[in-house]
């Protein structure tokens, strides 16, 4: 229906039209009503009818003012996420897990927004409500009913009911696992801190970092990853703990949260310990199930392997085929099952690296020998004049820094600047390079795929970067053991959603990397349009791209309204 403009000579006339099809299909139109001549209608003879036609279909009967947008909100990977959290049922069993009659806001609500905006914009927990406000709109939650302090008390209420909250996550990843043999990757990472104040048990302490290399203040993070790149439990530990002191809690955690006959544990180097050995030993015995190990030997233990490798290097190097095949066999040490990988290739760049650098400091000794000896013949360079001492702290530090103390020699204590090159020692390292030396309590798996398994643990060494980079998880302000336990177990959640995704999207063979698909998803906006006293909701229309984008992550298209 609409209206028309006749003429009749010099007199136009305004009707209002209905256009319909008759009996055959074909399109026609009638008068409806005449609404009379054009230049004897004021605007005010109209205004009724307007007026009405508006009510009709439920608008404003008036437009007192224009048209009022509100600020354009992120929708599209919030809504994925959301969905991928219900599916995976971390929704009920968090709701479960936090059920409270004293308070006065859905803690659930509050977790699921932390967790995704670990994943679309991570920021403080102040920053976290601005996100809400000004760039995000999380299903079922109304952000301008939340403040600072109910983000806060959700994240005591995660940490005070961690046992409850971590049994009902395990109950949902339960189902995704091999309850006959679950091959588990585990490692640990330190994570650094904000601030320099002391609380009661506090769990902030100096250690080596190992993002830098040197000491910060920082907590330890261990996580437990499938091998399909699962993660399925985490433990935050002091910052100054040893490496070797985490497994054992780690694994015992796992054991009592899935119920496993069969357990092969990879970790990384610095994991080897004959008390974490026989403690994996132990524990196997005590659950009454097969705890198997592969733990790689760290490189600075690969000197007690020197006569071994004496013997097995001639082997592995005869038979080597291609460089840049692994060439594997097996032995024992200590009563264990050793196997031994040799990479030709990867031999050769270290052998060539070593040289370069062993020259580099046999220069730099001939420099600070020959400036000495000019000084003693009375020709002192240019600068500070040089003493035997001083050589020797510049020469030593430098050997420090390359690592090269087991080869170049040097002796602090001697009255004049010298040192030396252990010609043995280097070619015994020439034999270790190339190899990656592991130690399995499995009999029943081929060397080469124990080396395939250990190898695997990269996956859970790009999850840290993950949790480093697109997570956020450093810095960390919170002061309070229970506030950062909480954030590591948002952040947690938070790598739970990104493996996921990343396994259906490698699953629907997409190039897209799950930061790649949320950033393309943020494009699809809510948009809020005020007219009068009435206010309107609509989606951004989704391209065929970002179609696709939901196909791939297997998540329904958001639909209005919503």
């Amino acid at each position: 229906m609409y209206t028309r403009i006749t003429k009749s000579g010099p007199r136009r006339y305004l009707q209002l039209v209905q256009g319909y099809r008759d009996d055959n299909g074909k399109v026609k139109q009638r008068v409806v009503a005449n609404l009379g001549r054009l230049d004897q209608l004021e605007a005010s003879d109209l205004d009724a009818l307007i007026k009405g036609l508006q009510r009709a279909v439920g608008r404003p009967e008036s437009l007192p003012e224009a048209p009022r947008f509100d600020t354009a909100k992120a929708f599209g990977d919030v809504w994925a996420l959301h969905q991928l959290w219900q599916e995976l049922g971390l929704g009920e069993a968090l709701k479960r897990a936090l059920r409270s009659s004293r308070r006065q806001f859905d803690a659930e609500a509050l977790i699921r927004a932390m967790v995704f905006n670990r994943l679309a914009a991570p920021c403080s927990k102040l920053g976290v409500l601005e996100w809400l406000r000004e760039e995000a709109s999380v299903p079922g939650l109304d952000s301008e009913a939340i403040h600072h302090k109910q983000l806060l008390r959700a994240m005591d209420a995660l940490e005070e009911h961690k046992e409850a909250v971590e049994r009902s996550v395990a109950a949902q990843l339960r189902p995704l696992l091999d309850q006959e043999l679950s091959v588990i990757f585990y490692d640990l990472t330190t994570v650094r801190i904000h601030g320099t104040t002391r609380v009661a048990d506090d769990i902030r302490d100096y250690g080596l970092s190992k993002e830098t290399g040197g000491i910060g203040r920082q907590f330890a993070l261990g996580v437990v990853q499938t091998a399909e790149g699962l993660p399925i439990a985490h433990e935050v530990f002091e910052g100054n703990v040893a490496e070797t002191r985490t497994l054992a809690p780690m694994i015992e955690r796992l054991l009592e949260r899935f119920a496993l006959t069969r357990v092969v544990v990879v970790a990384d180097r610095g994991l080897l310990s004959f008390d974490n050995i026989d403690t994996l030993d132990a524990l196997g015995a005590e659950q009454g199930l097969a705890v198997d190990y592969i733990l790689a030997v760290p490189g600075r233990r690969y000197r007690d392997f020197a006569k071994l490798m004496s013997t097995l290097h001639p082997q592995l190097a005869a038979a080597v085929t291609e460089p840049s095949a692994d060439v594997v066999t097996e032995t024992t040490w200590e009563g264990r099952r050793l196997v031994v990988a040799h990479n030709a290739e990867r031999a050769a760049e270290q052998t060539v690296q070593r040289r370069e650098t062993i020259e580099e400091l046999d220069a730099l000794g001939a420099q600070l020998a020959e400036r000495l000896d000019n000084q003693d013949a009375g020709q002192p360079g240019r600068g500070r004049r040089s003493t035997d001492r001083s050589a020797y702290q510049r020469f030593h530090k430098a050997v420090l820094d390359k690592r090269m103390g087991a080869i170049v020699k040097t002796d602090l204590g001697a009255p004049r600047f010298s040192y030396s090159i252990d010609t043995e020692a280097w070619a015994r390292a020439e034999q270790l390079d190339g190899k990656l030396l592991l130690v399995t309590s499995l009999s029943d798996m081929e060397a080469e795929a124990v080396v395939e398994r250990y190898r695997s643990l990269a996956d859970i060494e790009r999850g840290f970067r993950v949790l480093k980079s697109e997570i956020e998880i450093a810095p960390v302000y919170h002061r309070l053991p229970e506030r950062i336990r909480a954030h590591a177990m948002i952040c947690f959640l938070a790598l739970v959603l990104y493996r996921v995704l990343r396994g259906r999207l490698k699953a629907a063979g997409s190039p897209h990397s799950p930061e790649r698909l949320l950033r393309g998803l943020r494009q699809i906006q809510r948009h809020t349009v005020h007219v009068g006293s009435q206010s309107y909701e609509g989606l951004t229309r989704p391209s065929q791209e970002q179609l696709d984008l939901f196909e791939v992550a297997g998540v329904e298209v958001p639909k209005e309204p919503c």
